[in-house]
Order: structure tokens, then C-alpha cells, then sequence
């Protein structure tokens, strides 16, 4: 286990190719209460202005208070947004600057601070802890706060943990994203396929 952080240029290959190498590494986040941690076992690339499922699709540039400001920038930086009003998901923005692409971190295997976890998430199901968007930043206590935090260092960071091989890998088409026609079916979700920590096993075969 490699317990070094990711550097920028780690996150500058774009979303497609830092979804699939984020799988196996550490996301961290250190607070008042301690240190909480787990393993990335499921992500989905967001892939810029080209892909109807994106935030960032068709926007040339940021403007002002727009939540994709930030995917703007250069990668290795925090994309935090509300869905359904109430649920955070944290995404990490992935590409040079000017190119607004993000990866969705949709699951973790629980590995630090699990005491702290299932209070905050007030189960004791380690298998559901983090198995969701929404769940792993309860978790975590990933905040609206976090949005645009800088990932190399800090309060939030991701380290290289280990590389899971080709074979332990399995690219599937995305959750929930039908609004986006043709870009629904596009292969831009990656999980560790034998992980039992995951959100869902839709697709996993």
C-alpha cells in the first residue's frame, strides 16, 4: 500500500483515464473528529463539453456563481454539488484547464475511522457505509465547503493505495443518466468487479 498523496499531474489525463486509475487509491479526509477513509471501488467519468451527461456540456467558459466554475481549472481540485436538494456527491476535477471534465466518485470500501463513519451515517452495516454518492460524503463529512479544495494536500486528499489490474476491472455504462441519449450508454463507469462495496451491481457481470 502506497501511502504517498496524488500529485497534479496524476489528474491531468482526463476523466475517462483518471476514472478507470482512481479505482484502488485512498480518498482521506481529515477533520475535528478524526480521520476517515476508504478505498475507491466505483467511479464514472463526466467527459467535458461532448457529453450530454456532463454539467459541462455545450459550456465554453465559466460564468459567474455556475457550479462547473471549477471543473474549469486545472485537475486534482474538488467538484462538490447537491443533488435532490439534500444529497452531496463529490467529484474530482480531471484534465488541463479549460477542458471541464470531472470523476464521480461513487463508492468506497471503508478502511479508516469506521467508528465515526457509521455515526455519521447512523448504521453499523459496513457493507452500505459507503455505497453511494450520497452516503460516502456523509461519511466522510464531505460538505458544500469542500467545493473547489485543492486534493494534492489539505483537509481532503487522495493517496495511490495499490493498482487494481485489468482484470479486476470492468468498464459499464453509467447510473441514472438516461436524460443523456446516446451518451447514457457510454462506457464511462469503472468498478473493481468482485468489490462487495459497491453502489449497486447493475451491469456487473
Amino acid at each position: 500500500m502506497d501511502d504517498s498523496v496524488l500529485e497534479r499531474e496524476f489528474y491531468m489525463e482526463g476523466a475517462v483515464a483518471v476514472a478507470r486509475k482512481l479505482l484502488g487509491k485512498i480518498l482521506i479526509l481529515r477533520s475535528r473528529e478524526g480521520e476517515t477513509s476508504g478505498m475507491i471501488t466505483e467511479t464514472e467519468a463526466y467527459a467535458g463539453r461532448e457529453d450530454a451527461a456532463c454539467h459541462s456540456y455545450k459550456r465554453e467558459s465559466p460564468s459567474a456563481g455556475h457550479r462547473t466554475n471549477v471543473m474549469f481549472g486545472p485537475g486534482g481540485h474538488a467538484y462538490v454539488y447537491l443533488i435532490y436538494g439534500m444529497h452531496r456527491c463529490f467529484n474530482v476535477v480531471a484534465n488541463t484547464p479549460g477542458l471541464p471534465e470531472a470523476v464521480l466518485v461513487r463508492a468506497l470500501e471503508p478502511r479508516g475511522g469506521v467508528e465515526l463513519m457509521c455515526s455519521r451515517r447512523g448504521t453499523s452495516k459496513i457493507g452500505n457505509l459507503c455505497g453511494g454518492p450520497g452516503k460516502l460524503c456523509q461519511a466522510l463529512d464531505i460538505t458544500l465547503a469542500d467545493y473547489g479544495a485543492d486534493l494534492c494536500g489539505g483537509r481532503i486528499f487522495i493517496t495511490r493505495g495499490e493498482d487494481v489490474p485489468d482484470g479486476d476491472a470492468l468498464a459499464t455504462r453509467r447510473i441514472n443518466v438516461d436524460y443523456a441519449g446516446e451518451a447514457s450508454g457510454y462506457p464511462y463507469r469503472f468498478v473493481i468487479r468482485e468489490s462487495r462495496f459497491l453502489s449497486t451491481r447493475r451491469y456487473v457481470v
